[in-house]
Protein backbone atom coordinates (compact mmCIF):
# COMPACT_ATOMS: atom_id res chain seq x y z
CA UNK A 1 0.00 0.00 0.00
CA UNK A 2 2.76 2.92 1.15
CA UNK A 3 4.53 1.80 -2.45
CA UNK A 4 1.52 2.57 -4.49
CA UNK A 5 1.25 5.89 -2.25
CA UNK A 6 4.51 6.94 -3.06
CA UNK A 7 4.16 5.52 -7.18
CA UNK A 8 1.04 7.78 -7.25
CA UNK A 9 2.89 10.81 -5.61
CA UNK A 10 5.74 10.19 -8.20
CA UNK A 11 3.17 9.91 -10.96
CA UNK A 12 1.17 13.33 -9.87
CA UNK A 13 4.87 15.06 -9.77
CA UNK A 14 5.64 14.04 -13.09
CA UNK A 15 2.33 15.02 -14.66
CA UNK A 16 2.67 18.44 -12.78
CA UNK A 17 6.01 19.12 -14.52
CA UNK A 18 5.49 17.80 -17.87
CA UNK A 19 1.94 19.89 -17.69
CA UNK A 20 4.15 23.61 -16.35
CA UNK A 21 6.43 23.11 -19.02
CA UNK A 22 6.85 25.33 -22.19
CA UNK A 23 5.50 24.72 -25.06
CA UNK A 24 7.48 23.27 -28.07
CA UNK A 25 7.87 24.62 -31.48
CA UNK A 26 9.30 22.27 -33.80
CA UNK A 27 11.18 22.80 -37.53
CA UNK A 28 13.01 20.42 -40.02
CA UNK A 29 15.65 21.98 -42.16
CA UNK A 30 17.40 20.57 -44.85
CA UNK A 31 20.31 22.73 -45.76
CA UNK A 32 21.78 22.69 -49.14
CA UNK A 33 23.60 24.21 -51.96
CA UNK A 34 21.26 26.29 -54.80
CA UNK A 35 21.84 29.00 -57.80
CA UNK A 36 20.23 31.96 -57.38
CA UNK A 37 21.20 35.72 -59.44
CA UNK A 38 20.31 38.18 -56.73
CA UNK A 39 22.11 40.55 -58.49
CA UNK A 40 22.01 39.15 -62.15
CA UNK A 41 24.45 36.99 -61.88
CA UNK A 42 24.12 33.47 -60.91
CA UNK A 43 26.01 32.15 -57.92
CA UNK A 44 25.78 29.58 -55.66
CA UNK A 45 23.73 29.65 -52.29
CA UNK A 46 22.93 27.78 -49.15
CA UNK A 47 19.15 26.96 -49.14
CA UNK A 48 17.05 26.38 -46.20
CA UNK A 49 14.60 24.24 -47.34
CA UNK A 50 15.31 26.03 -50.89
CA UNK A 51 14.88 28.92 -49.66
CA UNK A 52 16.60 32.23 -49.91
CA UNK A 53 16.61 33.56 -47.12
CA UNK A 54 15.84 30.84 -44.84
CA UNK A 55 12.57 30.36 -43.16
CA UNK A 56 11.54 32.54 -40.45
CA UNK A 57 11.58 30.94 -36.63
CA UNK A 58 8.56 32.29 -35.21
CA UNK A 59 7.38 31.56 -31.23
CA UNK A 60 7.04 33.00 -27.93
CA UNK A 61 9.20 34.07 -24.78
CA UNK A 62 9.81 31.08 -23.13
CA UNK A 63 9.04 28.71 -25.68
CA UNK A 64 11.38 25.73 -26.62
CA UNK A 65 12.77 25.94 -29.74
CA UNK A 66 14.00 22.35 -32.00
CA UNK A 67 15.41 22.42 -34.88
CA UNK A 68 16.68 19.32 -37.00
CA UNK A 69 19.26 20.05 -39.42
CA UNK A 70 20.08 18.14 -42.25
CA UNK A 71 23.30 19.13 -43.78
CA UNK A 72 23.17 18.63 -47.27
CA UNK A 73 26.28 20.76 -48.20
CA UNK A 74 30.04 19.08 -49.31
CA UNK A 75 31.62 20.77 -46.25
CA UNK A 76 30.70 20.83 -42.00
CA UNK A 77 28.41 23.30 -40.80
CA UNK A 78 26.94 24.97 -38.04
CA UNK A 79 24.12 27.80 -37.17
CA UNK A 80 24.26 30.32 -34.21
CA UNK A 81 20.96 32.16 -32.87
CA UNK A 82 22.21 35.60 -33.06
CA UNK A 83 20.92 37.73 -29.81
CA UNK A 84 19.85 34.55 -27.91
CA UNK A 85 20.99 34.24 -24.73
CA UNK A 86 20.84 30.51 -24.03
CA UNK A 87 20.49 30.83 -20.62
CA UNK A 88 23.02 28.03 -18.99
CA UNK A 89 23.28 26.30 -22.47
CA UNK A 90 26.13 27.62 -24.20
CA UNK A 91 26.31 23.69 -25.88
CA UNK A 92 23.60 24.61 -28.35
CA UNK A 93 25.35 28.09 -29.05
CA UNK A 94 26.24 26.93 -32.84
CA UNK A 95 30.12 28.48 -32.84
CA UNK A 96 32.52 26.25 -33.35
CA UNK A 97 34.17 27.10 -29.46
CA UNK A 98 31.13 25.04 -28.31
CA UNK A 99 29.99 22.67 -30.76
CA UNK A 100 31.49 20.28 -32.75
CA UNK A 101 30.21 20.88 -36.68
CA UNK A 102 27.25 19.11 -38.06
CA UNK A 103 29.17 16.82 -40.72
CA UNK A 104 28.30 16.51 -44.36
CA UNK A 105 25.26 13.46 -44.93
CA UNK A 106 24.38 13.98 -41.15
CA UNK A 107 22.00 15.33 -39.48
CA UNK A 108 21.63 17.28 -35.87
CA UNK A 109 18.91 18.60 -33.58
CA UNK A 110 19.29 21.83 -32.01
CA UNK A 111 17.33 22.15 -28.61
CA UNK A 112 17.25 25.70 -26.76
CA UNK A 113 14.71 27.94 -24.80
CA UNK A 114 13.78 31.27 -25.64
CA UNK A 115 13.81 32.32 -22.01
CA UNK A 116 12.78 35.72 -21.49
CA UNK A 117 13.37 37.45 -24.21
CA UNK A 118 11.24 39.12 -26.73
CA UNK A 119 11.91 40.67 -30.31
CA UNK A 120 13.36 40.78 -33.72
CA UNK A 121 16.38 38.23 -34.36
CA UNK A 122 18.18 35.94 -37.13
CA UNK A 123 20.36 33.44 -37.29
CA UNK A 124 23.25 32.00 -39.53
CA UNK A 125 25.42 29.69 -40.13
CA UNK A 126 28.40 30.17 -38.46
CA UNK A 127 31.25 28.35 -40.37
CA UNK A 128 34.52 29.66 -42.44
CA UNK A 129 32.10 32.49 -44.83
CA UNK A 130 28.66 30.85 -44.55
CA UNK A 131 26.56 33.41 -43.98
CA UNK A 132 27.89 35.15 -47.02
CA UNK A 133 26.17 32.43 -48.51
CA UNK A 134 23.15 32.50 -47.58
CA UNK A 135 21.49 30.48 -44.88
CA UNK A 136 20.45 33.28 -43.06
CA UNK A 137 16.44 33.86 -41.69
CA UNK A 138 14.56 36.55 -39.41
CA UNK A 139 13.64 34.70 -35.78
CA UNK A 140 11.04 36.49 -33.61
CA UNK A 141 9.75 36.23 -30.25
CA UNK A 142 6.21 37.55 -29.64
CA UNK A 143 5.70 38.40 -25.69
CA UNK A 144 3.50 36.35 -23.83
CA UNK A 145 -0.12 36.93 -23.93
CA UNK A 146 -0.31 37.78 -20.08
CA UNK A 147 2.69 40.19 -21.05
CA UNK A 148 1.06 43.40 -23.08
CA UNK A 149 3.28 44.96 -25.25
CA UNK A 150 3.63 49.27 -25.52
CA UNK A 151 1.59 49.83 -28.28
CA UNK A 152 -1.46 48.35 -30.33
CA UNK A 153 -1.60 45.08 -32.36
CA UNK A 154 -0.80 45.97 -36.01
CA UNK A 155 -2.84 45.15 -38.92
CA UNK A 156 0.03 42.87 -39.95
CA UNK A 157 4.50 42.28 -39.70
CA UNK A 158 6.63 42.26 -42.30
CA UNK A 159 10.83 41.47 -42.50
CA UNK A 160 13.39 43.17 -43.80
CA UNK A 161 16.06 41.39 -43.88
CA UNK A 162 18.70 43.96 -45.60
CA UNK A 163 22.68 42.81 -46.12
CA UNK A 164 26.16 43.84 -48.63
CA UNK A 165 26.00 41.21 -51.15
CA UNK A 166 29.29 39.43 -53.48
CA UNK A 167 28.80 37.64 -56.15
CA UNK A 168 31.70 35.35 -55.93
CA UNK A 169 30.61 32.14 -54.04
CA UNK A 170 32.26 31.83 -50.60
CA UNK A 171 34.62 29.00 -51.04
CA UNK A 172 36.38 31.79 -53.63
CA UNK A 173 36.05 34.38 -51.10
CA UNK A 174 37.54 32.22 -48.40
CA UNK A 175 40.22 31.44 -50.92
CA UNK A 176 41.44 35.11 -51.49
CA UNK A 177 41.27 35.68 -47.89
CA UNK A 178 43.54 32.60 -47.06
CA UNK A 179 46.30 33.56 -49.52
CA UNK A 180 46.38 36.83 -47.34
CA UNK A 181 44.29 39.11 -49.11
CA UNK A 182 40.96 41.38 -49.06
CA UNK A 183 37.86 40.84 -50.11
CA UNK A 184 37.03 44.08 -51.15
CA UNK A 185 33.97 46.01 -51.05
CA UNK A 186 30.44 44.55 -52.13
CA UNK A 187 28.28 43.64 -55.27
CA UNK A 188 25.28 45.33 -53.92
CA UNK A 189 22.98 45.78 -51.12
CA UNK A 190 20.19 42.80 -51.03
CA UNK A 191 16.72 43.23 -49.33
CA UNK A 192 15.25 40.08 -48.84
CA UNK A 193 17.43 38.32 -51.12
CA UNK A 194 16.45 40.56 -54.09
CA UNK A 195 16.32 44.46 -54.98
CA UNK A 196 14.35 46.03 -57.30
CA UNK A 197 15.09 47.64 -60.47
CA UNK A 198 11.81 49.88 -60.40
CA UNK A 199 11.26 49.62 -64.27
CA UNK A 200 7.48 49.76 -63.35
CA UNK A 201 7.24 45.76 -63.86
CA UNK A 202 7.80 44.91 -60.50
CA UNK A 203 5.43 44.11 -58.06
CA UNK A 204 5.59 45.53 -54.17
CA UNK A 205 7.09 43.09 -51.59
CA UNK A 206 4.19 44.04 -49.16
CA UNK A 207 1.04 45.74 -49.21
CA UNK A 208 -1.03 47.83 -46.66
CA UNK A 209 -4.27 48.80 -46.10
CA UNK A 210 -4.71 52.60 -46.16
CA UNK A 211 -4.55 54.07 -42.79
CA UNK A 212 -3.84 50.79 -41.12
CA UNK A 213 -0.40 50.03 -39.13
CA UNK A 214 2.53 48.01 -39.65
CA UNK A 215 5.44 46.44 -37.51
CA UNK A 216 8.55 46.17 -39.58
CA UNK A 217 11.14 43.94 -38.40
CA UNK A 218 14.62 44.99 -39.95
CA UNK A 219 17.81 43.32 -39.47
CA UNK A 220 21.12 44.13 -41.05
CA UNK A 221 22.66 40.47 -41.99
CA UNK A 222 25.56 41.51 -44.33
CA UNK A 223 28.58 41.00 -43.84
CA UNK A 224 30.55 44.68 -44.45
CA UNK A 225 28.41 47.35 -44.21
CA UNK A 226 26.67 49.78 -42.23
CA UNK A 227 23.10 50.78 -43.95
CA UNK A 228 20.71 53.46 -43.49
CA UNK A 229 17.05 52.29 -44.00
CA UNK A 230 14.42 54.69 -45.12
CA UNK A 231 11.09 54.52 -46.97
CA UNK A 232 9.89 57.19 -49.06
CA UNK A 233 7.44 59.06 -47.24
CA UNK A 234 7.24 57.47 -44.67
CA UNK A 235 8.18 57.94 -41.03
CA UNK A 236 9.08 55.60 -38.61
CA UNK A 237 8.41 54.87 -34.99
CA UNK A 238 10.90 52.77 -33.30
CA UNK A 239 9.46 50.39 -30.68
CA UNK A 240 12.28 47.86 -29.93
CA UNK A 241 15.38 46.83 -30.75
CA UNK A 242 17.75 43.87 -29.81
CA UNK A 243 14.78 42.74 -27.48
CA UNK A 244 14.08 46.04 -25.41
CA UNK A 245 11.50 48.10 -26.04
CA UNK A 246 12.93 51.76 -26.71
CA UNK A 247 11.14 54.78 -25.89
CA UNK A 248 8.98 55.48 -29.00
CA UNK A 249 10.65 58.51 -31.32
CA UNK A 250 9.65 58.66 -34.82
CA UNK A 251 12.80 58.69 -37.37
CA UNK A 252 13.05 59.45 -40.99
CA UNK A 253 15.92 56.90 -41.86
CA UNK A 254 17.62 54.44 -39.52
CA UNK A 255 21.54 53.64 -39.72
CA UNK A 256 21.26 49.88 -39.15
CA UNK A 257 24.91 48.35 -38.22
CA UNK A 258 26.27 44.84 -39.34
CA UNK A 259 24.12 42.55 -37.06
CA UNK A 260 21.78 44.48 -35.15
CA UNK A 261 18.11 44.95 -35.29
CA UNK A 262 15.09 47.52 -35.18
CA UNK A 263 11.54 46.86 -34.86
CA UNK A 264 9.40 50.02 -36.08
CA UNK A 265 6.13 50.80 -36.70
CA UNK A 266 4.85 52.27 -39.88
CA UNK A 267 1.04 53.74 -40.71
CA UNK A 268 -0.07 53.86 -43.96
CA UNK A 269 -1.09 57.27 -44.29
CA UNK A 270 0.22 58.42 -47.75
CA UNK A 271 -1.45 58.71 -51.23
CA UNK A 272 -2.15 55.02 -52.25
CA UNK A 273 0.68 54.13 -54.44
CA UNK A 274 3.94 51.69 -54.35
CA UNK A 275 6.30 53.30 -52.52
CA UNK A 276 10.46 52.89 -52.53
CA UNK A 277 12.13 50.98 -49.59
CA UNK A 278 15.73 51.79 -49.71
CA UNK A 279 19.12 50.29 -47.82
CA UNK A 280 22.12 52.03 -48.45
CA UNK A 281 25.63 51.59 -47.43
CA UNK A 282 27.41 54.42 -45.03
CA UNK A 283 30.62 55.05 -44.02
CA UNK A 284 32.33 53.83 -46.87
CA UNK A 285 34.41 55.20 -49.62
CA UNK A 286 31.80 53.75 -52.29
CA UNK A 287 27.61 53.95 -52.94
CA UNK A 288 25.58 51.03 -53.33
CA UNK A 289 21.84 50.65 -52.39
CA UNK A 290 19.17 47.79 -52.10
CA UNK A 291 15.82 48.66 -53.48
CA UNK A 292 12.21 47.41 -52.79
CA UNK A 293 8.53 48.44 -53.45
CA UNK A 294 5.82 48.51 -50.81
CA UNK A 295 2.21 48.86 -51.60
CA UNK A 296 -1.15 50.27 -50.62
CA UNK A 297 -3.97 47.24 -51.26
CA UNK A 298 -5.97 48.37 -54.12
CA UNK A 299 -3.31 50.63 -56.16
CA UNK A 300 -1.46 50.15 -58.93
CA UNK A 301 0.07 53.58 -59.34
CA UNK A 302 3.73 53.41 -59.65
CA UNK A 303 5.74 54.80 -56.87
CA UNK A 304 8.08 58.39 -57.62
CA UNK A 305 11.60 57.74 -58.55
CA UNK A 306 12.28 60.66 -56.21
CA UNK A 307 14.12 58.99 -54.00
CA UNK A 308 15.11 60.37 -50.24
CA UNK A 309 18.77 60.71 -49.53
CA UNK A 310 20.19 59.10 -46.55
CA UNK A 311 22.36 61.10 -44.06
CA UNK A 312 26.13 62.16 -44.69
CA UNK A 313 29.10 61.62 -41.73
CA UNK A 314 29.03 59.35 -38.96
CA UNK A 315 28.40 61.75 -36.58
CA UNK A 316 24.69 62.04 -37.94
CA UNK A 317 25.10 58.20 -36.66
CA UNK A 318 26.23 58.38 -33.44
CA UNK A 319 23.94 61.53 -32.36
CA UNK A 320 20.54 58.64 -33.41
CA UNK A 321 22.30 56.60 -30.95
CA UNK A 322 22.20 58.81 -28.42
CA UNK A 323 18.07 59.24 -28.89
CA UNK A 324 17.83 55.69 -27.78
CA UNK A 325 16.18 54.71 -24.98
CA UNK A 326 15.00 51.88 -23.05
CA UNK A 327 11.28 52.32 -22.28
CA UNK A 328 11.28 51.74 -18.22
CA UNK A 329 7.82 51.76 -18.39
CA UNK A 330 6.90 49.02 -20.68
CA UNK A 331 6.19 45.71 -19.39
CA UNK A 332 8.75 43.17 -20.91
CA UNK A 333 10.50 39.41 -20.20
CA UNK A 334 13.14 40.82 -18.20
CA UNK A 335 16.24 38.36 -17.17
CA UNK A 336 18.12 39.73 -13.76
CA UNK A 337 20.28 41.28 -13.08
CA UNK A 338 21.17 41.55 -16.74
CA UNK A 339 17.90 43.48 -17.15
CA UNK A 340 18.23 44.84 -13.90
CA UNK A 341 16.20 48.94 -13.85
CA UNK A 342 19.36 49.56 -11.07
CA UNK A 343 22.16 48.90 -13.42
CA UNK A 344 23.67 52.28 -12.65
CA UNK A 345 23.78 51.65 -8.96
CA UNK A 346 25.70 48.51 -9.59
CA UNK A 347 29.67 48.69 -8.58
CA UNK A 348 31.70 47.75 -11.09
CA UNK A 349 34.25 45.08 -10.02
CA UNK A 350 36.73 44.40 -13.33
CA UNK A 351 37.37 47.05 -16.49
CA UNK A 352 38.00 45.14 -19.41
CA UNK A 353 39.51 47.02 -22.49
CA UNK A 354 39.21 45.53 -26.40
CA UNK A 355 41.07 47.38 -28.91
CA UNK A 356 40.70 46.01 -32.52
CA UNK A 357 43.53 46.57 -34.52
CA UNK A 358 44.58 44.71 -38.22
CA UNK A 359 48.23 43.45 -39.11
CA UNK A 360 50.45 41.45 -41.79
CA UNK A 361 51.87 37.68 -40.09
CA UNK A 362 54.03 36.80 -42.61
CA UNK A 363 52.65 38.73 -45.60
CA UNK A 364 48.97 37.43 -44.99
CA UNK A 365 45.97 39.91 -43.33
CA UNK A 366 44.89 39.15 -39.64
CA UNK A 367 42.99 41.12 -37.58
CA UNK A 368 43.19 41.06 -33.83
CA UNK A 369 41.74 41.77 -30.06
CA UNK A 370 44.20 43.32 -27.85
CA UNK A 371 46.87 41.51 -30.06
CA UNK A 372 45.75 37.97 -30.89
CA UNK A 373 43.95 36.98 -33.29
CA UNK A 374 41.84 33.81 -32.88
CA UNK A 375 41.68 30.89 -34.67
CA UNK A 376 39.35 28.04 -34.06
CA UNK A 377 41.33 24.37 -32.73
CA UNK A 378 40.28 21.22 -33.82
CA UNK A 379 38.48 20.43 -30.65
CA UNK A 380 35.98 22.45 -29.57
CA UNK A 381 36.89 25.12 -26.13
CA UNK A 382 33.81 24.29 -23.98
CA UNK A 383 34.43 20.07 -24.82
CA UNK A 384 37.74 20.98 -24.01
CA UNK A 385 37.21 22.26 -20.82
CA UNK A 386 34.19 20.09 -20.22
CA UNK A 387 37.02 16.96 -20.10
CA UNK A 388 39.24 18.53 -18.25
CA UNK A 389 41.83 18.67 -20.99
CA UNK A 390 41.39 22.49 -21.96
CA UNK A 391 45.63 22.88 -21.55
CA UNK A 392 45.84 20.31 -24.03
CA UNK A 393 43.85 22.86 -26.59
CA UNK A 394 44.26 26.52 -25.15
CA UNK A 395 45.40 28.48 -22.96
CA UNK A 396 43.37 31.21 -20.96
CA UNK A 397 43.68 35.19 -20.66
CA UNK A 398 46.31 35.23 -23.06
CA UNK A 399 45.40 39.06 -23.52
CA UNK A 400 45.48 41.75 -20.96
CA UNK A 401 42.20 43.88 -19.60
CA UNK A 402 44.92 46.63 -20.26
CA UNK A 403 46.47 46.81 -23.71
CA UNK A 404 49.49 48.94 -24.78
CA UNK A 405 48.71 51.88 -26.08
CA UNK A 406 50.14 50.86 -29.20
CA UNK A 407 50.03 46.78 -30.39
CA UNK A 408 52.65 46.32 -32.09
CA UNK A 409 52.76 42.43 -32.76
CA UNK A 410 50.22 39.86 -33.38
CA UNK A 411 49.41 36.10 -31.90
CA UNK A 412 48.23 33.91 -33.52
CA UNK A 413 46.01 31.37 -31.19
CA UNK A 414 43.07 30.72 -29.44
CA UNK A 415 41.91 33.69 -27.56
CA UNK A 416 39.94 32.77 -24.08
CA UNK A 417 39.42 35.33 -21.29
CA UNK A 418 37.96 34.14 -18.28
CA UNK A 419 35.27 35.75 -16.07
CA UNK A 420 34.13 35.47 -12.51
CA UNK A 421 30.13 34.19 -12.54
CA UNK A 422 28.16 37.42 -11.53
CA UNK A 423 30.53 39.82 -11.22
CA UNK A 424 29.84 42.86 -12.77
CA UNK A 425 31.73 44.36 -15.78
CA UNK A 426 32.64 47.39 -17.59
CA UNK A 427 34.24 46.71 -21.22
CA UNK A 428 35.58 49.00 -23.21
CA UNK A 429 35.75 48.85 -27.05
CA UNK A 430 38.56 51.05 -28.71
CA UNK A 431 38.45 51.29 -32.73
CA UNK A 432 41.77 53.40 -33.61
CA UNK A 433 41.13 52.49 -37.62
CA UNK A 434 39.08 54.47 -39.69
CA UNK A 435 36.22 51.50 -40.40
CA UNK A 436 32.90 51.11 -38.29
CA UNK A 437 33.51 48.29 -35.96
CA UNK A 438 30.57 46.05 -34.68
CA UNK A 439 30.40 43.44 -32.64
CA UNK A 440 28.35 40.93 -30.77
CA UNK A 441 28.55 38.95 -27.66
CA UNK A 442 26.81 35.74 -27.49
CA UNK A 443 24.93 34.90 -24.25
CA UNK A 444 23.79 38.07 -23.01
CA UNK A 445 22.37 41.58 -23.27
CA UNK A 446 24.13 44.64 -21.88
CA UNK A 447 23.49 48.24 -21.44
CA UNK A 448 25.24 50.29 -24.28
CA UNK A 449 25.94 53.02 -22.31
CA UNK A 450 28.72 55.25 -23.65
CA UNK A 451 30.25 56.55 -27.44
CA UNK A 452 32.37 58.95 -28.07
CA UNK A 453 35.29 60.07 -30.40
CA UNK A 454 38.40 59.43 -29.16
CA UNK A 455 40.17 57.59 -26.91
CA UNK A 456 38.72 56.23 -23.46
CA UNK A 457 39.91 57.34 -19.91
CA UNK A 458 38.05 56.86 -16.32
CA UNK A 459 36.95 60.65 -16.76
CA UNK A 460 34.75 59.58 -19.57
CA UNK A 461 32.59 57.66 -17.41
CA UNK A 462 30.54 61.04 -16.54
CA UNK A 463 28.90 60.96 -20.17
CA UNK A 464 27.38 57.49 -19.25
CA UNK A 465 23.67 56.70 -19.32
CA UNK A 466 23.35 55.24 -16.08
CA UNK A 467 19.34 55.40 -16.25
CA UNK A 468 17.84 54.38 -19.49
CA UNK A 469 20.51 52.74 -21.84
CA UNK A 470 19.36 50.21 -24.16
CA UNK A 471 19.97 46.80 -23.44
CA UNK A 472 21.19 44.99 -26.35
CA UNK A 473 23.42 42.50 -27.75
CA UNK A 474 25.41 44.48 -30.75
CA UNK A 475 27.77 47.79 -30.23
CA UNK A 476 28.85 49.44 -32.97
CA UNK A 477 32.35 51.29 -32.80
CA UNK A 478 32.87 54.64 -34.74
CA UNK A 479 36.19 55.47 -36.38
CA UNK A 480 38.99 56.42 -33.97
CA UNK A 481 36.16 56.52 -31.31
CA UNK A 482 35.06 54.11 -28.01
CA UNK A 483 31.95 52.43 -27.04
CA UNK A 484 31.42 51.22 -23.29
CA UNK A 485 29.06 48.51 -22.10
CA UNK A 486 27.87 47.16 -18.78
CA UNK A 487 27.25 43.85 -17.99
CA UNK A 488 26.94 41.28 -15.21
CA UNK A 489 28.26 37.51 -15.99
CA UNK A 490 25.28 35.90 -14.87
CA UNK A 491 25.14 33.38 -17.79
CA UNK A 492 27.68 30.23 -17.21
CA UNK A 493 29.27 28.80 -19.91
CA UNK A 494 31.58 29.54 -22.97
CA UNK A 495 30.43 32.54 -24.97
CA UNK A 496 31.54 33.93 -28.52
CA UNK A 497 32.64 37.74 -28.36
CA UNK A 498 32.61 38.42 -32.54
CA UNK A 499 33.16 41.35 -35.04
CA UNK A 500 30.23 41.40 -37.79
CA UNK A 501 32.39 42.01 -40.40
CA UNK A 502 32.77 38.82 -41.69
CA UNK A 503 36.31 39.43 -43.22
CA UNK A 504 37.35 40.15 -39.51
CA UNK A 505 35.79 37.68 -37.72
CA UNK A 506 37.23 35.09 -39.94
CA UNK A 507 40.57 36.36 -40.28
CA UNK A 508 40.68 36.56 -36.02
CA UNK A 509 38.76 39.62 -34.79
CA UNK A 510 37.00 37.15 -32.49
CA UNK A 511 37.29 35.37 -29.35
CA UNK A 512 35.65 33.56 -26.21
CA UNK A 513 34.52 34.39 -23.07
CA UNK A 514 34.39 31.76 -20.10
CA UNK A 515 32.15 31.95 -17.61
CA UNK A 516 31.97 29.02 -15.21
CA UNK A 517 29.95 28.81 -11.35
CA UNK A 518 32.17 28.11 -8.67
CA UNK A 519 29.12 25.70 -7.28
CA UNK A 520 29.45 23.67 -10.19
CA UNK A 521 24.98 23.34 -9.82
CA UNK A 522 22.39 22.93 -12.29
CA UNK A 523 20.76 25.92 -11.23
CA UNK A 524 23.82 27.56 -13.23
CA UNK A 525 25.15 25.60 -15.90
CA UNK A 526 23.71 22.41 -17.75
CA UNK A 527 25.72 19.38 -18.25
CA UNK A 528 27.03 18.13 -22.20
CA UNK A 529 23.80 17.22 -23.49
CA UNK A 530 23.15 13.39 -24.12
CA UNK A 531 22.72 14.06 -27.71
CA UNK A 532 25.82 15.87 -27.73
CA UNK A 533 28.40 15.05 -31.17
CA UNK A 534 31.80 14.96 -29.81
CA UNK A 535 35.51 15.64 -31.69
CA UNK A 536 38.96 16.30 -31.72
CA UNK A 537 40.93 15.01 -29.21
CA UNK A 538 38.13 13.80 -26.95
CA UNK A 539 36.27 12.04 -29.38
CA UNK A 540 37.66 8.45 -28.01
CA UNK A 541 37.54 9.43 -24.50
CA UNK A 542 35.45 8.52 -21.60
CA UNK A 543 32.31 11.01 -21.04
CA UNK A 544 33.29 12.23 -17.55
CA UNK A 545 30.42 11.98 -15.05
CA UNK A 546 27.68 14.92 -14.83
CA UNK A 547 30.10 17.83 -13.87
CA UNK A 548 26.91 20.05 -12.29
CA UNK A 549 24.78 18.25 -9.66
Amino acid sequence: MARAVILVAMFCLYAATVIAEDPYVYYTWNVSYGTISPLGTPQQAILINNLFPGPEINCSSNNNIVVNVFNNLDEPLLFTWHGIQLRKNSWQDGTPGTMCPIQPGTNYTYKFQVKDQIGSYFYFPSLGLHRMAGGVGGLRIFSRLLIPVPYPDPEDEYWFLIGDWYTKGHKALKQILDRGESIGMPDGVLINGQTAKLDGKEKPLYTMKAGKTYKLRICNIGNKDSLNFRIQGHPMTLVETEGSHTVQNTYESLDVHVGQCFTVLVTANQEPRDYVVVASTRFTGYFLDGKALIGYEGSDKAASLFIPHAPITWFWSLNQFKTFRWNLTASAARPNPQGSYHYGQINITRTIKFVNSVFRDRGKLRYAINGVSHVDPETPLKLAQYYGVDDKVFKYNIISDNPHDFISKITVAPNVLTATFRDFIEIIFENPTISVQSYNLGGYSFFLVGMEEGRWSPERRESYNLLDAVSRHTVQVFPNSWSAILLTFDNAGMWNLRSENAENRYLGQQMYISVLSPEKSLRDEYNLPLTQQICGIVKDMPVPGPVYH
